[in-house]
């Protein structure tokens, strides 16, 4: 059994033997964190969180998706998972056959309103849903619309080099811990170039911005437990919540309040029908 089903679900489902082009769970846990060590399914994955804030690395990324985004994880592509806050949102399984139009890449997918709509409504039906019939309908056009859905931007791409990995490993620690290229290269044994091109090759990033990235994935973690900007601010080194705001304005538009706010708080999923 898949281990997202062993830990959140209520039901002894293994979506990879369901004969059914889909099946779609809704999800409800008032916890602070669950971690998923690496693994995968045959079938597909698309995961929505409507409230928490859930974190994936897989196909060398790490991926953040905030209330009501959503990440596509391809059938077979090994993943971990973490979600931070509590737990609330749809995890839906999708047999590749039955959409072979849909994405071979992890990719963040940005829910739009109908998406989240025909999620709810998914997860509402019986795991064994009639064939032929509305459901099918249902299911057809929930298919579409995740193929139509526009990609998401938050994720930080995740070196292979073992002297990048404990930089990030460091970082991940102590975000507070800036510290200027010069000094990090000197720690890494490397010179300034040579860490800035390698940083470049492996993440398609500059430093800063890939710090930046990794600021901003703790930052949505933590404002998801509920800290406080303030307390986020201090905790990612930046001198006041008003240069923390700022920057996060910035990168996704929006103040912390005002992107927290915005991704909806009104629904509760539906749970499964036994089928």
């Amino acid at each position: 059994m898949p281990p997202f089903l062993e830990e959140i679900h209520e039901f002894d489902i293994d979506p990879d033997q369901v004969p059914r082009a889909v099946v779609a769970i809704g999800v409800s846990l008032g916890t602070s964190a669950i971690e998923l060590d690496f693994h995968h399914h045959r079938k597909a994955q698309l995961l929505m969180p409507m409230r928490g804030v859930l974190t994936c690395e897989a196909d060398g990324v790490l991926w953040i998706v905030p209330p009501q985004s959503a990440i596509w994880i391809p059938g077979g592509m090994s993943h971990s998972i973490r979600f931070s806050g509590t737990i609330e949102g749809y995890n839906v399984f999708i047999d590749s056959a039955a959409a072979p139009n849909l994405s071979s890449s992890c990719c963040a997918v940005s829910v739009t309103p109908l998406l989240r709509e025909l999620l709810v409504r998914a997860a509402q039906l019986p795991v064994l849903y009639p064939e032929g019939g509305s459901e099918s309908h249902l299911v057809t056009l929930l298919l579409d619309e995740i193929a139509a859905a526009p990609l998401g931007k938050l994720s930080v791409p995740m070196p292979t080099d073992a002297r990048l990995r404990r930089i990030l490993k460091t970082l991940m620690a102590n975000p507070a811990r800036r510290g200027t290229l010069e000094s990090w290269a000197k720690r890494a044994g490397l010179s300034e170039r040579s860490l800035a091109r390698l940083i470049t090759r492996q993440t398609g990033m500059s430093f800063g911005r890939w710090r930046q990235q990794l600021s901003l994935m703790l930052a949505l973690q933590w404002l998801a437990e509920g800290t406080s900007i303030q307390q986020v601010a201090s905790s990612l080194g930046y001198e006041s919540a008003g240069s923390f705001v700022s920057m996060f304005r910035k990168t996704l538009g929006v103040t912390p309040g005002r992107f927290m706010g915005k991704t909806g708080q009104n629904r509760r999923p539906a749970e499964t029908g036994a089928g």
